[in-house]
């Protein structure tokens, strides 16, 4: 349940936002954002939001306490705190909301911890909101005694073991502590990862868990969001009873912000026993969130590193070929940030080469800028993700505590948007020269085991705590132990569950549908919430389609169907996309190829125009063909190193054998894709695809006369063609259990799949 650390795009984390009036012709507009906030005597803050759009509610409990409220030598007490508050409390009982979750009707109850909060959420139906509140009350404030030396063991192990997976585990899964450690000063509070570790984890005692829910889960320091389907009084009345005799905790001060200072460049390296590709990652201090230089700092960003015209895409990729991907974005969290850029390289490529393009990219930048039409085309695209937030209840309880965090107001939302419609070109090159451009930064080359010539020059081993492999090192636990403890008192008597309120009536949408005469089938829901239209168009066949000997064609078509037209490159089709503020995403699965996307829906007709010329007329563009095979065999070595695709993988040729297609992965094997040729994907995209085996979904602020109309054209000239989806071999059930071994070599963690046969999905008893 851990928040994985992550380069996250801070605007599509701006735009997970709240219900507001807006007229949809223009995101410039100012709107209003409709909440209400009020505190507890005790200090809880609690910010209701109103949206009767679905009989649910999203209920969130953040405390304003992450990793960097920790002490050195007890980190990963946040996200520690994270698991032990979903096992029990005094009047939950064991299982806590995860066994309440399942029996009101709850979405799944989870958590995440990051630097600088922990969060508990769930959607449940809107009857059950008592229930919930009255659940997230026993959290906070009735919890702590059912913490007991053995609960505390077993959830350490559990903790522990997470580690490995995300960590030790997986190809360059130490990076960002290495990092993080050399980036920011001894004792900085982002120093360390929020995982913590090992030794750090196992020394918890239970003193230092009590200590540290007495300081940091008190009501003064807790957000509680309530956003959906509310009676805002009669939520106030039972946020009260539930959570006002819980006692305010000490003052916690504001964290001063602490930016970190590099005084020399860093370069360091690591040999991974996971990777099998080298990496370079260069991390550059930055600024904090909400900080004004963050706005300008994330179009730059997005323009240096997203799509066929980013100046590092077109270097890298493009030009010299030494990757299929590079990520640019910033990390900002409340007292600090980093501005981060990866490159997975191709195999066996020198790292010196990848920082030599990296800044061949960004002369290229500096010699031609950002033009007015490509910053306005992110704006676009960020209207377009803005919109896509507003579905979502959950989505709206995040960021109004995020905001009243961070920014100390959950009407913020208004100030952000501004700032980020108020960048300028001139904005996007100050922060370029103020932080990347002739700036200290630290480098880390990961690589794999033994090829430590493709590291970056003058870099220096980075030190790195490997757990060592001892049998029987791991402390014992019974699991079986119940925990004993004294209640707290109350004012009233808090074991017994609240009743469910009225039931919720809920409205089933209409869906129409419409059999073309190409005979492609059309079914569609009209949902005018949020000036959106989603489509998926589906073409079945996909892998089934394919020649055993020569996997990951349609994988390969699904992706060169978007890389250009028969009158665009893919750089311009990409720009037309990009400038309707839309996406549109093309990919295979074993049963079918899918083109996906939304758009607003003023641009629902220019964006299905596009995506009948991507499907009627593709551009068979033999350079976009090579980097894509390029790319895809990237990932084929990628997954040799990561344990749970290689259980996958070995699982499938056990169940279906050699000779059944769904043995293989779709994306194909090295040896498949070698074969490949772009004849190959001309052949399976004339004999297979064909408007009798497509069906086209639409959701949205749209009307089926408007989608109907749309299709006129796709429907003319898609020419209809019979074809059969073949039947695969019958697979037969095993005659006995077997145990299957697949070595890798000192991993930290194994990983156990357990599976057989089962019906098709087709079959009467399924």
């Amino acid at each position: 349940m851990k928040n994985k650390l992550a380069i996250v795009c801070f605007l599509l984390s701006t735009f997970i936002l709240l219900g507001c009036k807006t007229d949809s012709s223009s995101a410039t507009k100012e709107f209003t954002v409709e909440h209400e906030k009020f505190s507890l005597d005790n200090g809880l803050q609690v910010i209701l939001h109103v949206d009767r759009s679905d009989p649910v509610v999203a209920v969130a409990l953040t405390s304003h306490v992450g990793s960097a409220r920790e002490k050195e030598g007890r980190t990963g007490f946040a996200h520690l705190f994270e698991h032990l508050l979903f096992l029990e409390s005094e009047n939950l009982g064991k299982g806590g909301l995860d066994q309440l979750s399942a029996r009101i009707g709850g979405s799944g109850a989870n958590g995440s911890t990051s630097r600088d909060r922990t969060n508990y959420f769930q959607t449940v139906p809107k009857d059950a909101l008592e229930k919930m509140i009255w659940a997230e009350a026993d959290k906070l404030g009735y919890f702590i005694n059912t913490v007991t030396e053995h609960v505390l063991a077993k959830e350490k192990q559990v903790v522990k073991n997470e580690k490995r997976q995300g960590v030790d585990n997986r190809p360059y899964g130490h990076n960002q502590y290495v990092i993080d450690k050399n980036l920011y000063p001894d004792g900085h509070p982002y120093s360390w990862q929020v995982i913590g570790s090992l030794e750090d984890l196992q020394n918890a005692t239970l003193q230092d868990v009590k200590d540290f829910y007495n300081r940091w889960y008190v009501p003064n320091n807790v957000i509680l969001t309530i956003a959906g389907d509310i009676d805002v009084e009669q939520t106030k009345a039972w946020v009260k009873k539930y959570f006002e005799e819980i006692p305010q905790g000490e003052d916690i001060p504001q964290m001063e912000k602490q930016a970190p200072k590099l005084q020399s460049t860093k370069r360091l390296y690591y040999e991974d026993n996971f990777a099998r590709l080298p990496q370079l990652t260069i991390a550059w201090p930055g600024v904090h969130q909400y900080h004004p230089d963050s706005y300008p700092l994330e179009v730059l960003s997005q323009y240096l590193s997203e799509g066929k015209k980013a100046p590092l895409y077109k270097v890298l990729v493009e030009e010299e070929q030494l990757t299929d991907n590079v990520s640019l974005g910033q990390y900002n969290s409340e007292i600090a940030g980093q501005v981060m850029l990866s490159v997975t390289a191709y195999n066996m490529t020198n790292l010196n080469d990848v920082k030599k393009s990296i800044e061949q990219a960004f002369e290229n930048f500096e010699n031609k800028g950002i033009s007015t039409s490509d910053l306005n085309r992110i704006k676009a695209q960020q209207e377009t993700r803005f919109y896509n937030g507003l579905s979502s209840v959950l989505g709206k309880g995040f960021q109004l505590a995020q905001y009243e965090i961070f920014a100390g107001d959950p009407g913020f939302i208004i100030e952000d948007v501004k700032n980020i419609l108020a960048v300028t070109t001139e904005d996007v090159m100050r922060v370029y020269n103020t932080y990347i451009k002739d700036q200290n930064y630290v480098a880390t080359s990961f690589v794999p085991k033994g090829q430590v010539n493709l590291v970056l020059d003058n870099s220096q081993l980075a030190e790195v705590v490997e757990e060592q492999i001892i049998d029987g090192a791991e402390e014992e636990f019974d699991a079986s132990i119940v925990a004993t403890y004294q209640k707290t008192p109350s004012s009233f008597d808090r074991s017994i569950e609240p009743p469910y309120g009225e039931p919720a009536t809920i409205s089933v949408p209409d869906v129409w549908q419409k059999r073309l005469t190409s005979g492609m089938h059309v079914l569609g829901i009209e949902n005018s919430e949020v000036p959106l239209v989603q489509f998926e168009l589906e073409l079945k066949g996909g892998l089934l389609l394919e020649q055993i000997n020569k996997v990951g064609v349609s994988n390969l078509l699904a992706n060169l169907l978007t890389k250009g037209t028969k009158t665009k490159t893919a750089e311009e089709l990409e720009e037309y996309i990009d400038n309707l503020g839309a996406r549109i995403n093309a990919y295979a699965t074993n049963e079918s190829i899918v083109i996906s996307g939304n758009c607003l829906s003023k641009n629902y007709n220019e964006t299905m125009n596009l995506v009948t010329e991507i499907l009627l007329e593709p551009r068979w563009d033999e350079k976009e063909f090579d980097l894509l095979k390029q790319s895809t065999l990237s990932t084929i070595q990628r997954q040799k190193a990561n344990p749970n695709s290689i259980a996958v993988n070995e699982f499938n040729k056990l169940v279906y054998g050699e000779n059944n297609l769904l043995a293989y992965n779709n994306s194909g094997t090295e040896e498949s894709l070698n074969k490949i040729s772009i004849a190959d994907l001309m052949s399976y995209y004339n004999n297979h695809l064909t408007p009798q085996l497509a069906a086209l979904h639409v959701a949205g602020d749209i009307s089926e006369d408007s989608v109907l109309s749309s299709l006129n054209s796709l429907n003319d000239n898609w020419n209809s063609k019979e074809v059969t989806i073949p039947q695969l071999p019958k697979v037969d059930k095993p005659t006995s259990s077997t145990v299957y071994f697949y070595d890798v070599p000192n991993a930290k963690q194994s990983v156990l799949l357990f599976g057989y046969p089962a019906l098709k999905i087709t079959d009467e008893d399924y």
